[in-house]
């Protein structure tokens, strides 16, 4: 039993060139989508934290002691949905997500005494289009598409 001859380095040079290659796309993509996936939640953490002070807004000033219900009528409506969109009761500044309107918000009322804001929204990753109607092609079926529905929902019972 013979050991193998020891093969110089030069029989080795550029390997770790041509494994460095093959394996940067994947680790790339990976890098990318863990960035992208950070950006969703950061989003839907102020989605939320939007939706609990809208909530909060409202739930302090829909109760109506003489009817002993919940009354939201449509100037408090609309102010709640500028708390959550602006972070104030009027319509100034600038949203606390780029893309984020009034339209995205619902105010309701549930049951006699609670209050709910919810709040819609479609995160667009930075790879897909920029009206985040883009796709990826899917291996087996229909595409996939980017967009992706983020949804806080808040209920506080009126004060």
């Amino acid at each position: 039993m013979r050991l193998a001859p020891f093969q110089s380095p030069k029989s080795q040079r550029g390997v770790a060139l041509v494994e460095f290659t093959l394996v940067a796309p994947v680790l790339l993509l990976l890098l990318l989508a863990f960035g992208e996936f950070g950006r969703m939640l950061y989003q839907y953490n102020v989605l939320l934290q939007a939706s609990r002070d809208a909530d909060r807004f409202v739930a302090s000033q829909a109760w109506n002691a003489t009817l002993g219900t919940v009354t939201l009528s449509s100037a408090l409506q609309t102010q709640t949905k500028n708390v959550a969109v602006y972070g104030v009761p009027s319509a100034t500044g600038s949203a606390v997500i780029s893309g984020l309107t009034t339209a995205n918000v619902q105010v309701a009322a549930v049951g006699s005494d609670h209050v709910s804001v919810t709040i819609s929204y479609t995160f667009c990753p930075v790879i897909g289009a920029s009206s985040c109607s883009g796709s990826i092609p899917g291996f087996f079926g229909s595409a996939i598409p980017l967009g992706v529905q983020l949804v806080a929902t808040t209920v506080m019972r009126v004060l």
